[in-house]
Parts: structure tokens; C-alpha cells; sequence
């Protein structure tokens, strides 16, 4: 016999399991990011956290500012310097793999290249970092991840992810990082025309994962927002709205 039941009687099932958990989790999102709930001139949300480089002098400023269109947003600002913004996390890939967030740059890096460590610059960029695995590497590698433990207090990134807005290169390409070879870059944005806009995105970091490193990620370890011009001198200013992790729908 076929069970039968009424919209009310569906949407009181849905309800029940939601309140008893059962089915919660599965759709919760993430907040990564939740600028949105600052106030202007404020500390950053809990969780981040200044990222600055040694062998870089000059370093980005970013301050949380009212946007009349997006709200409390970061506003960042680079001349000729480099700097970010991370916040640290361990979590599974596959509960929730779809990273959305918005920004909106007001100008380019001329001289920008993805293919080359002088044009290593962009006016916005989101990056996710993945969690040191030793059974994803070779002897060699783990003998330097331990050397960076020892000296830094704690295992650097496995891999990354880096999506940004490329003055030239066209969208969807992929490209490793110049200065490190487990990063790769995936171009989301790129040239003028859409320039002093807010733009979202929504990327299947999985998806986008396996493209890049042809396997499954380990867990993330943290996610960043960079503006940088030390590589080509330049100046630059940008914005960046809310960063979520969301469960696919």
C-alpha cells in the first residue's frame, strides 16, 4: 500500500527531522566570511587575521568599510605592496564544496600576468588553502614539510587554490603559480568591462580540485583574500563581500 500525504503533512515531516537534526547539517552553509555583520572601522570577524609575507616590506591595507550597494564590505588597498587576510579552518571537502562570495575591483594591474612572477598581481583574489596530507607526497617533500614545522610551528598548505581577476588571460584558464607549483590558478575574471561592479561567484571547489591536481582534495585549512601589486608597482583598490562554503543543492 502506498503511503500518501498532504503538503502540511510532508512540510511537518521536514520540520521534525530539521529539529531533531536529522537532516540539519546537510544544508547548512558555512559563513567563511561574514564582513556583513561588522561594523565600519571595526576588528575583523572572528577568525581573521592579517597575512603578511617576510620578504615582503610593503603590505596591502585593508579596513571594513559601507558600501551603499553591498553593505558592510573589506575594502583593500595595494600600492606597490602585498598582504592578505586569512582565516584559518579544518574542515571535509565534500559536506560542503561549493565556495560563493562576491567583490568588486576598481581598476586592473596593467602589467599583470598569471604566467609570469613579475605579473604575479591582481586586484582581488580568493584563496583556499588544503591541509598538509604525507601520504599525498615523497620522501623529499615530507623532509621539507618537516623542516617548515620545525621552523614555523606548523605544516604549510598541501595545495592551493587561487581564484582571481586576470588583466588578459581569458576565463576558465588554469595555470600554476609561479613561485610555488602546488598552487594553481583559475582565472574567474578577467579585463575591463565589468570593472566597479559587485560580482558573485559560486565555484565547485572539488570539481575544480580534480581539474587542477587530477584527485580528490584533502581538507581545507584556510581561506584567504588577497590584493597585491609588489610585483608590478603598481596601485590598486578593491572590495570583497561575504565568503560562504554551501552544501550542493
Amino acid at each position: 500500500m502506498r503511503a500518501r500525504f498532504t503538503i502540511h503533512q510532508a512540510t511537518s515531516i521536514v520540520a521534525l527531522l530539521v529539529a531533531t537534526g536529522a537532516i540539519g547539517a546537510a544544508f547548512e552553509h558555512f559563513v567563511v566570511g561574514a564582513f556583513s555583520r561588522s561594523e565600519p572601522g571595526g576588528p575583523l570577524p572572528e577568525g581573521w587575521s592579517p597575512l603578511a609575507f617576510p620578504q615582503v616590506e610593503k603590505h596591502a591595507q585593508y579596513t571594513l568599510v559601507r558600501d551603499g550597494e553591498a553593505g558592510i564590505v573589506v575594502r583593500a588597498e595595494a600600492n606597490a605592496a602585498a598582504s592578505g587576510l586569512m582565516r584559518k579552518l579544518d574542515l571535509p571537502v565534500d559536506d560542503r564544496p561549493l565556495l560563493a562570495w562576491r567583490w568588486k575591483a576598481d581598476n586592473l594591474i596593467a602589467k599583470g600576468d598569471v604566467t609570469r612572477r613579475e605579473g604575479d598581481d591582481y586586484p582581488v583574489r580568493i584563496y583556499v588553502a588544503f591541509r598538509y596530507s604525507p601520504d599525498r607526497v615523497g620522501l623529499a617533500d615530507r623532509l621539507k614539510y618537516a623542516a617548515a614545522r620545525f621552523l614555523y610551528g606548523e605544516y604549510p598548505p598541501h595545495s592551493g587554490l587561487n581564484y582571481i581577476w586576470e588583466t588578459k588571460a581569458p576565463i576558465g584558464t588554469l595555470a600554476t603559480n609561479p613561485f610555488v607549483d602546488r598552487v594553481k590558478m583559475i582565472v574567474v575574471e578577467s579585463g575591463p568591462a565589468r570593472l566597479r561592479q559587485w560580482l558573485a561567484y559560486e565555484r565547485d571547489i572539488v570539481a575544480d580540485y580534480r581539474r587542477a591536481f587530477g584527485e580528490d582534495p584533502p581538507p581545507i585549512s584556510g581561506v584567504a583574500l588577497m590584493t597585491d601589486s609588489d610585483n608590478t608597482g603598481e596601485s590598486v583598490v578593491a572590495y570583497y563581500g561575504d565568503i560562504t562554503l554551501r552544501p550542493r543543492r
